[in-house]
């Protein structure tokens, strides 16, 4: 079954923002109906910000309205009309200007969608896995300065590249009967790297 990017995130924003049950939810993003429960009474999820799926063109106004009308319809996610094209194999190149901007990059990946692996990110973001270990671990020499940023925003890789790298891990945990985003429910969004304001020093 093919899931909502950030399963989680989504669940949130669902339960916050509309009158959808637990079933439902539980259905659309691939969790069990108590894990919707713990969320929404605030037991886990915590550090989760909600995501969007109407924003994100994963689901119409209308869809939740049909389903909010009737508590035995399940949501559809919307198709998306043409197949995600896949990068070929290989890191992808980072203009020099840009390459001081990868590791709030990466400490974004790392704290948003832990459910990619080090060989995705490397290929996403044009870096190595020993830079994501050292990010991880805040090992890197710039640890102190590293600020969680967008890397769409960045300009270090495309919406579609990193839908189509967190789609990727989300088919392969459910592959595996994993959960999806194991062992961050109750991550907190500052837990890895710190906050800084954003009129602070950067790179």
């Amino acid at each position: 079954m093919t899931l909502p990017l950030m399963p989680k995130a989504t669940a949130v924003w669902l339960i916050e923002k509309t009158g959808l049950t637990f079933d439902q939810i539980a259905v659309f993003c691939g969790m069990h109906p108590l894990e919707i429960q713990a969320i929404a009474d605030g037991e886990v999820g915590g550090g989760i910000n909600g995501y969007d799926p109407v924003k994100n063109n994963q689901l119409t106004e209308a869809e939740i309205k049909r389903c909010e009308a009737n508590p035995s319809a399940r949501l559809k996610l919307i198709a998306s009309p043409n197949p995600v094209a896949r990068r070929a194999k290989g890191a992808r190149y980072t203009p020099v200007a840009k390459r001081h901007d990868r590791p709030d990059a990466i400490a974004f990946i790392l704290r948003q969608f832990p459910q990619l692996n080090d060989t995705q990110i490397v290929r996403l973001l044009g870096t190595t896995k020993d830079t994501i270990a050292k990010i991880r671990n805040r090992e890197h020499w710039n640890s102190t300065n590293i600020k969680p940023r967008d890397p769409v925003i960045l300009g270090l890789c495309t919406q579609t590249d990193l839908n189509a790298a967190v789609q990727a891990a989300n088919d392969r945990l459910v592959r595996e009967g994993k959960p999806l985003q194991e062992g961050h429910e109750n991550l907190d969004p500052n837990s890895l790297f710190p906050s800084h304001d954003e009129t602070g020093s950067s790179f």
